[in-house]
Formats: C-alpha cells, structure tokens, sequence
C-alpha cells in the first residue's frame, strides 16, 4: 500500500479509538518528493481514505488541483515541525482524552521517569531517564505556536507535545515511528491518570 493509503487506514483506526472525535484532528506527510499532503478539513474520520488528502506548500496553502481547497488553519502547525525537524515524514494530531486531561493539571510540561516504554520514543535508551513533554497553552494564533515552538525546540527531542485541553502532537521519520511517539504519550498520559487516583 502506498503511504496515502497507510495513513488513512491509521487515521480511521485512531477514530474507532476515540481519539479523533466528529471530525477533529488533521495529518500529514511528506512523499518521496518532499511534497507535503495534509488531511482535508471536515472530513468525518471514521470514512477517510486516502483521497482524502490534499497538497500543501510549506506555508500551508493548498497548491495544484486543490488550490481552491481551504485547509484547516492547524495545517500551519504541521509546517512549523516540518521547518524545525526537516527529517520528519509524518504527523499526527490526536484528541485522545489521556493528554487533554493531564494537561488540564500539569503546568509547563508532564514528566515521567522509570516507565519501560518511555523507550518508545526515539532517542531514549532506558527506563532510567526523566522525560519531560512539554504543554503549550491553546491558541487560535497559529504564529503563536510557532514562537513556542521554536523557543522550546530543544525540550521536544521526545518528537511530541500536548496542546492543553486540546490535543497533542507526534512526529517521526516513517508512519511506523510516528505511530510509536503518539502510543507512547498515550500510554505514558493514562497512567500518570491511574496513579493520581490513587494519590
């Protein structure tokens, strides 16, 4: 199968998770030529295919056959990682409920420490290290995540960030890699819940 048809397969599983409610939530890659294609907005998630997804510039204009499409405004936010991380070839945009609610009680970022997966994320050889994912505070600027973002660059080395009481954001080098680095928040998010309850 083709990367088109691969993400939209991902994209309709994460739905019948939960984590893509109505038609929240917008992905993107880039191909072998380095043309980024991003989701089309408005979509209901639980039908999309891989014509569903529309070509983008790297200033998150739609371009081609599909200039007269108007993407959503979060696709500049997909342009900002592409422009910080050059190396990236997916992205995915997740409402799971984990992140949302953990970032409603964390400040400036959510840590963790001693969790095996925590190996999920590229870079990370042991359970040992603390790992910290940083929280941006909502907004409907899209110039506004791109200041934080660049300001946090280095604080995103675990390829992923959480929007408070929105969602969050993971990025990698392959469908397969990305995948691993939103699972990994996923997991690690729902068990910094469990044990708060029993705090």
């Amino acid at each position: 199968m083709s990367l088109h048809q691969d993400l939209a397969k991902v994209i309709r599983n994460y739905y019948s998770k939960g984590w893509s409610p109505a038609t929240s939530t917008n992905y993107s890659f880039k191909d072998e030529e380095g043309q980024i294609w991003v989701s089309r907005s408005g979509v209901d998630k639980s039908e999309f295919n891989d014509k569903d997804f529309i070509k983008i510039d790297i200033q998150g204009n739609a371009v081609g056959e599909y200039s007269n499409v108007k993407p959503s405004a979060e696709t500049l936010i997909h342009c900002f990682i592409y422009k910080l991380f050059p190396e990236t070839r997916v992205i995915l945009h997740s409402h799971s409920v984990n992140p949302v609610m953990v970032s409603s009680i964390e400040h400036s970022d959510v840590r963790f420490e001693g969790y095996e997966i925590q190996k999920g994320f590229a870079g990370q050889t042991t359970h040992q290290n603390q790992i910290r994912i940083p929280i941006l505070d909502n907004s409907q600027e899209m110039l506004f995540f791109e200041k934080e973002m660049t300001y946090k660059k280095a604080q995103l080395v675990n390829h992923c960030f959480i929007i408070r009481k929105h969602g969050s954001y993971a990025w990698g080098t392959s469908l397969f890699e990305a995948k691993r680095h939103l699972e990994t928040l996923d997991y690690l998010c729902e068990c910094k819940l469990v044990l708060n309850k029993f705090k």
